[in-house]
């Protein structure tokens, strides 16, 4: 029989012996760890209230941001607001004792914030799983593609090489919009410096398709919140309270709201293009996958943005104009969810309009009041630039690009999708070879691989699990 917990602490305490008493002991160093972890806490808090996105250097004011986001979750934040000048004070003249006092009064006026009747955010049906989005969307029935070809793996390296591309240029440029990309770079119409792998765009589809070739279709959220804590270091926003979350012992999908401010933002959407490519044709696996995934970190229209590419994708490899896979795509959004709208209103701007930039800044006023991180924008952004893009590869990455936002996270599916549905024929060297064949990440596990042993494990993992 294993030892109990008391058993361990009898144990530990009847073989520690006090150490000798000496001058030259030096006891204050012991203490010191006290003050060496309060100002470690400082410090993550000035980064919490200011920091720059790695790679475009875009600002990120995440304590703001957190407010920001109970507001679009249809909270009264009139109290929180209050404290932000003196916040941004003590980040300026690095109070530390200010910084940790006036962070705590803002997360407690959120956690007590009241409902805004008059926010739109209440209108609409808020999804919490996949069983409720399913009770509400009848998925298109799933059609039978051969994973055991050539041309499936073709398909799949396409859409891993669109993703790397699409995460290499947005990485560049996030954070800014599409008046201050011109005004510093003119057209942007290739990378703007060599491309580099870095981001979190691609570390969590690792962590999963780690999890997928172990579980296959059986995966669940919380053999998903195991590969993110065995594999993953640290993350951003709502990735970073879900991971502090799950250490604290909370489970999916209560990981993915319990003070989770940014559980509507793009972070599940930035990583369901994988769930496309595991189900390949079949929609509806594709929005289970993405979902169960999703949860960990994301609840409502956060999920339902990881659904959205997800069956984007699995779309592509069976569809053949991407304007068709659009229309499928977002009629397997739930029509009573705010996502939805969103979505379904940028495919009526798409049709009314005759340029992407037309399109674009009617999108830009609508949510001005949005963060740049937010599903809403950032899947408008993806719309518009496949809609206009006309199954280009060069017109959607100039477009995608030049809308600005969260561009490696919005570049990155739509550059999947498109090259899932069309295959690397029309993509010019000048895209792939500043890239390479290697892939370097920030993971505690995975360091370095290359795209063909990405490509080999996806494809590899697919049929194991429809044997």
């Amino acid at each position: 029989m294993k030892k109990r917990a008391w058993e361990y602490e009898r144990q530990w305490i009847s073989e520690a012996i006090p150490p000798r008493v000496e001058e030259k002991y030096d006891n204050e160093k012991d203490w010191m760890v006290y003050l060496e972890n309060g100002n470690a806490s400082d410090k993550q808090l000035f980064i919490d209230w200011y920091s720059e996105v790695p790679g475009s250097k875009a600002p990120c004011h995440l304590v703001v941001a957190a407010i920001e986001c109970m507001r679009e979750k249809g909270y009264d934040v009139s109290e929180a607001e209050q404290w932000i000048e003196l916040g941004l004070k003590a980040c300026q003249d690095r109070d530390g004792a200010a910084i940790q006092v006036i962070t705590a009064r803002i997360y407690r006026a959120l956690q007590n914030a009241k409902i805004d009747k008059n926010s739109s955010y209440w209108q609409y049906q808020i999804y919490r799983n996949f069983s409720e989005i399913k009770a509400d969307v009848s998925f298109a029935e799933p059609v039978y593609y051969d994973v055991q070809s050539t041309k499936y793996q073709e398909k799949v390296y396409a859409g891993w090489m669109g993703q790397l591309i699409g995460g290499c240029l947005g990485t560049q440029i996030e954070g800014y919009t599409t008046d201050n990309i011109r005004k510093r770079f003119g057209e942007v119409r290739g990378f703007l410096r060599k491309p580099e792998t870095y981001n979190d765009d691609i570390t969590y589809e690792l962590a999963y398709l780690d999890g997928f070739c172990d579980k296959g279709y059986s995966i669940t959220s919380l053999d998903v919140a195991d590969k993110w804590l065995e594999m993953i270091a640290d993350g951003y926003s709502a990735e970073k309270i879900a991971l502090e979350n799950l250490r604290s012992g909370l489970l999916p999908p209560l990981s993915g709201q319990i003070n989770n401010y940014f559980s509507d933002w793009i972070g599940a959407q930035m990583r369901t293009p994988l769930h496309g490519m595991l189900a390949p044709g079949n929609p509806e696996l594709a929005a289970r996958l993405a979902a169960d995934d999703s949860v960990v970190s994301h609840s409502n229209s956060g999920m339902l943005g990881g659904i959205f590419n997800a069956v984007l994708v699995s779309l592509s490899f069976v569809e053949h104009d991407m304007k068709l896979i659009l229309e499928k795509t977002i009629d397997m959004i739930p029509h009573k969810s705010e996502y939805y709208s969103v979505v379904n209103y940028t495919l009526g701007i798409c049709r009314d309009k005759t340029t992407w930039e037309e399109a674009w800044r009617e999108i830009e006023e609508k949510f001005k009041e949005y963060n740049w991180i937010h599903a809403y924008p950032n899947v408008a952004a993806e719309i518009i630039a496949l809609w206009f893009g006309n199954n280009d590869f060069e017109e959607t990455c100039y477009i995608i690009a030049m809308e600005g936002q969260d561009v490696d996270c919005t570049a990155a599916p739509v550059l999947n999708a498109l090259l899932c549905m069309k295959g690397m024929d029309d993509v010019d060297e000048r895209w792939t070879k500043p890239i390479g064949k290697d892939i370097y990440t920030l993971m505690r596990t995975v360091r370095h691989l290359t795209i063909d042993e990405l490509c080999d494990k996806t494809v590899t993992a697919v049929r194991k699990a429809l044997l």
